[in-house]
């Protein structure tokens, strides 16, 4: 699926109630979860000792964190849409999120993404998007919730 383009509140207005579209993958090897787990000083050993996990996880090996998967977010979200004629944007929240499951290490993830509403905010635009990540070998969710994000259009 080709990226949305979007030039104005008008055109945004259209997609409300619809499938956005769908990002490529984007790869989550080990060296992704230890850069991300030194970032953010949670080094817990399900996600860091690769030997641990092999013996102890339930898994077999070890897993992204929830929350990294959930940082990919910004880059998947721009390989569905592009948002044209701003002066900025804000990631404004997330709402009902929900880990469904865990990303093995060496796994893929990919998004999709439905415009759930929008509101013209006197300048800014607030739109609220249900997301979804998968894991990509799997086609299993890992992770969904409500992302918020606000707009504002050149004038």
């Amino acid at each position: 699926m080709a990226k949305l383009v979007i030039n104005s509140f008008e055109e945004f207005q259209q997609y409300v109630g619809q499938m956005l579209g769908k990002s490529g993958n984007v790869a989550i090897p080990q060296e992704r979860i230890n850069l991300f787990a030194d970032a953010t000083i949670d080094h817990q050993w399900i996600h860091c000792d690769v030997e641990r996990a092999k013996q102890e996880s339930p898994f077999g090996q070890t897993i992204a964190h929830g929350y990294l998967t959930l940082s990919l977010l910004p880059v998947l979200w721009d390989q569905i849409i592009e948002v044209n004629n701003l002066e900025r944007m804000m990631n404004y929240g997330m709402d009902k999120l929900k880990f469904a499951q865990p990303v093995l290490s060496g796994q893929s993830v990919y998004m999709t993404a439905q415009l759930e509403e929008l509101q013209n905010l006197r300048g800014a635009i607030k739109t609220t998007v249900k997301i979804a990540i998968f894991v990509a070998e799997t086609d299993k969710k890992a992770l969904e919730g409500l992302a918020t994000f606000v707009y504002y259009f050149k004038k």
